[in-house]
C-alpha cells in the first residue's frame, strides 16, 4: 500500500463507500478509504434501510431524496443485486384532523414531482389489509422502499475495490495536518498523505472534524429497533416504522434518544416500540420477537444533510447526513463530481456547511 493517494476518504460506511465506488468509475485518481472498524460494524449495519422519500420536508430535502430513489435501479445494474426493492410507502394517521396536513403535504410535493395519494381508511386498509383499523387514513406514494444495507456496502466496496480503492480498516484517524497544500492524516497503522480529503465518519464526524480544526454540528441520535420471528407475508409495503425483509421478520423502530453513542438497548424504549408496532398491525400482538438491537445515528443540528466543500480549508470535503441510505446514491455521484470537475449538477446551496451559525472552524 502506497502512503500517497489523491483522495482518501474517511468511513467506510454507506456514503463513504458510495463515494468512492463512483470515484473510482472516473479511474484518474488514487483512492484510500479508512475506517476505525469494519463495514456495517457501526450505522449502516444497524438500520431498518428504508429507501424513504415522500414526506420528507420541506420539498427540496424530498426532491433530493426522490432523485438518489431513482437512481437505485441503475446502480444495481452496476453494482449488482442489493435487493432493492420499490415497495410503496404508506405513513397512516389516526386522527381524522391529520388529513388537512396530508393533502398539504402532497400538494408541496407534487411541486417537486413527487405523487403522493392521500387515502381513505377504506383506501388504505385495502392496500394493507393488516393494518389497524384505527387509522384514519395515509399518505401513499410509489416512490419509498427498501433495501438489504448489508448487500448495499458490501457491493459498494466489492465494485470500488475492482476499479484499484484501496481500504484499511481497524485504523482510527488519530491526527491531521496541513502540509504543503497536502493532508498528512496519522492512522493508528501508518502515516497517509492526501490531495484531498472527504469526511463521511457518520456519528464520528465531530470528533473527526475537530483534528481539521472544525466544529461541525452534529449530533448523535440512537435508534432501538425490534425483530420478530420470520412470518408468513404480513405486510406488503414500507410502513412509517417497520418492513418486512425476504426472510419474513418485520424490522420494527420508531425511537430517537440523544444519549450519545450508546449502543445499549433500554426496556422502556423496547415496550413502547412493541406497542406502537400493535397499534399500527394488531397481528403482530402475536409475534414473537427474536432479538433487538439498537444504532447510532448522525443527525446534523437542523436535521438536513451536510454535503460539499469545508469552507476555511481547501480540498477538504464533507458529506454527513441522516437517510444515508436513501441518499447515498445521489451523493456519491455529486461528491464525484465536486471533486473531479469542482462544481455539481445539482445545487449543493441547502447542504453547505456554512448555513449554520454555529459552524466553526479554528483554521
Amino acid at each position: 500500500m502506497t502512503n500517497k493517494y489523491d483522495v482518501v476518504v474517511i468511513g467506510s460506511g454507506v456514503v463513504g463507500s458510495s463515494i468512492a465506488y463512483h470515484l473510482s468509475e472516473k479511474k484518474d485518481k488514487e483512492i484510500l478509504v479508512l475506517d476505525q472498524s469494519y463495514p456495517l460494524s457501526g450505522t449502516s449495519g444497524s438500520t431498518q434501510a428504508w429507501v424513504w422519500v415522500h414526506n420528507k420536508t420541506p420539498a427540496w430535502y424530498g426532491e433530493l431524496s426522490m432523485l438518489s430513489a431513482e437512481l437505485y435501479p441503475f446502480l444495481e445494474r452496476k453494482i449488482g443485486d442489493v435487493e432493492y426493492k420499490r415497495t410503496g410507502g404508506i405513513a397512516p394517521f389516526f386522527n381524522e384532523a391529520d388529513r388537512e396536513s396530508a393533502r398539504r403535504l402532497a400538494e408541496k410535493q407534487a411541486e417537486v414531482g413527487i405523487d403522493i395519494d392521500v387515502l381513505t381508511r377504506e383506501q388504505v386498509l385495502e392496500k394493507e389489509p393488516a393494518l389497524s383499523a384505527n387509522i384514519a387514513g395515509a399518505t401513499f406514494s410509489k416512490i419509498d422502499g427498501n433495501v438489504n444495507p448489508f448487500r448495499l456496502v458490501e457491493l459498494y466496496i466489492k465494485a470500488a475495490k475492482k476499479n484499484h480503492v484501496q481500504f484499511s480498516f481497524y485504523n482510527p484517524v488519530m491526527d491531521i495536518k496541513r502540509n504543503n497544500g497536502m493532508f498528512e492524516i496519522t492512522t493508528e497503522k501508518d502515516v497517509f498523505i492526501a490531495k484531498q480529503i472527504v469526511l463521511a465518519t457518520g456519528p464520528w464526524t465531530r470528533e473527526v472534524g475537530k483534528l481539521l480544526g472544525v466544529d461541525i454540528p452534529v449530533k448523535q441520535v440512537r435508534g432501538q429497533i425490534l425483530v420478530t420471528e420470520p412470518l408468513a407475508p404480513l405486510i406488503k409495503y414500507t410502513i412509517a416504522g417497520m418492513r418486512q425483509a425476504d426472510n419474513g421478520e418485520i424490522l420494527i423502530g420508531y425511537s430517537k434518544e440523544e444519549v450519545g453513542y450508546d449502543r445499549r438497548t433500554t426496556l422502556d424504549v423496547i415496550q413502547d416500540t412493541a406497542k406502537m408496532a400493535v397499534d399500527y398491525i394488531p397481528a403482530l400482538a402475536k409475534a414473537n420477537i427474536v432479538r433487538c438491537f439498537a444504532g447510532v445515528r448522525v443527525i446534523p443540528n437542523d436535521g438536513y444533510p451536510i454535503v460539499g466543500p469545508i469552507p476555511t480549508i481547501d480540498n477538504a470535503y464533507i458529506a454527513v447526513m441522516h437517510s444515508g441510505i436513501t441518499l447515498s446514491p445521489l451523493v456519491g455521484t455529486l461528491m464525484t463530481e465536486l471533486l473531479t470537475d469542482g462544481e455539481t449538477s445539482i445545487d449543493l446551496k441547502n447542504l453547505q456547511l456554512d448555513r449554520f451559525n454555529e459552524f466553526k472552524s479554528f483554521v
